[in-house]
């Protein structure tokens, strides 16, 4: 009987232990009871410098986090290096951030190249490559790369849009194109044709590449107007797009003139280009304008413009880039709060790869984050917007692309 009792007694204990085991927190490298910690590169430095900005909106974001008491009572410890937009320097940064630093994972590593420069080292070791800042179609690639999910529009997608923008707008169009040779160019390349479709042969009268190392544009853009093109389309990062807009300007040449959605910064392009120069510019949006009137009583942007003044006074609170940069930290923390005290590498991407309908302050009306396990496409959703020179005026319903690439 004696046995009996203690083994009955034994077996309740069992028992009532079980729950607390299932509730014990797990942790992966890069995450305690009071820590999480977070690596990125970014170009503080070099010819993509215009993005630096975006890191630090991220900084003060998680310093904002963190004086309200972290994620789940840990505070987010973002480890930033710089890279200068040199995928060589990005290896060798992001090699230090995983095996000297021990991050849990890495968080919007800037650039297409940098990108893809770690993209088989971070799956090999099983690091997320979270919300990786490019829109290059290999970042949204769950069965090949399941530790990768890309942030940006698809660069491919939104060249369809322009491609199907053109056909309706202006059919008769012929079509210049200025493109980076690189992910980021060949994938919007590749977009616009798509979009354009069988009349892609005959409408595209010039393709010009530059390299991201070229001090300028001028010779391009030279051979793209002899060609006789009168729509040019810009697949360029922040110092070509302003370089392309002031070289139209400067040689007098007009053309219906497209640029992608990551030069749409007033701040940081537009103003540099010239404001009278780059009227009349033609892109996509996903975002609110900070200083849009018809957002004066959003409280989405109302959080944010709250946000910049006490975290970040310095920074130009009307840069789309500072806006990205809020949206993308904002993100990360709600992926670590659907973590829990689960917060292994294999729960990051769980958590980022199961998110429905989640709204950001910045996005635009109508405009939500849903990804799934198939479809690791964060950003897929438009509008078109024209610069009238001094904002983005936009128009048009909510592009939505349905196509899984």
């Amino acid at each position: 009987m004696r046995k009996l009792a203690v083994g009955l007694a034994a077996a309740m204990a069992i028992a009532c232990a079980a729950p607390a085991a299932h509730a014990q927190k797990k942790y992966d490298t890069g995450a305690t009871d009071s820590e999480i910690k977070v690596g990125q590169t970014v170009p503080l430095s070099g010819p993509a410098s215009a993005y630096s900005s975006i890191a630090k909106t991220q900084a003060a974001y998680m310093r904002m986090v963190n004086e309200r008491g972290g994620v789940g009572g840990r505070k987010i410890n973002l480890i930033q290096y710089d890279d200068a937009y040199s995928p060589p320097k990005t290896v060798e940064q992001v090699r230090k951030l995983v095996e000297g630093d021990e991050v849990l994972l890495t968080f919007q590593i800037i650039g297409t190249a940098p990108n893809a420069a770690v993209l088989k080292y971070l799956n090999a070791k099983k690091v997320p490559q979270l919300f990786a800042a490019t829109g290059a179609a290999r970042f949204t690639d769950p069965k090949n790369f399941p530790w990768t999910m890309g942030f940006n529009p698809s660069y491919f997608v939104e060249g369809r849009i322009y491609g199907q923008f053109i056909l309706k707008e202006h059919p008769n169009a012929k079509v210049g194109v200025l493109w980076q040779n690189d992910d980021l160019g060949k994938d919007y390349l590749a977009g616009i044709k798509a979009g354009l479709g069988d009349k892609a042969a005959k409408m595209i009268v010039a393709e010009a590449s530059y390299e991201l190392s070229e001090p300028t544009i001028d010779s391009q853009i030279l051979k793209i107007r002899d060609s006789g093109a009168d729509l040019l389309f810009s697949a360029a990062t922040p110092k070509q797009a302003a370089q392309a807009i002031k070289k139209l300007y400067e040689i007098g040449w007009h053309p219906i003139h497209i640029i992608d959605i990551n030069a749409g910064s007033i701040g940081a392009v537009l103003k540099p280009a010239g404001l009278e120069a780059s009227k009349g510019v033609i892109s996509v949006g996903y975002v609110k304008e900070p200083d849009d009137p018809q957002w004066a009583n959003d409280e989405g942007n109302k959080r944010y413009l709250d946000f910049m003044a006490k975290y970040y006074p310095d920074g130009d609170r009307n840069s789309s880039f500072n806006v990205y940069g809020y949206i993308t930290a904002q993100l990360l923390v709600q992926v670590l709060k659907q973590c829990g005290d689960d917060l292994t590498r294999d729960n990051v991407m769980r958590q980022a790869s199961n998110l429905t309908n989640v709204p950001l302050d910045m996005l635009l009306p109508g405009i939500t984050v849903t990804t799934t396990p198939t479809d690791y496409r964060v950003n897929k959703q438009f509008q078109m917007a024209k610069f009238d020179g001094e904002k983005w005026e936009r128009y048009g319903d909510i592009i939505t692309d349905q196509a899984k690439e």
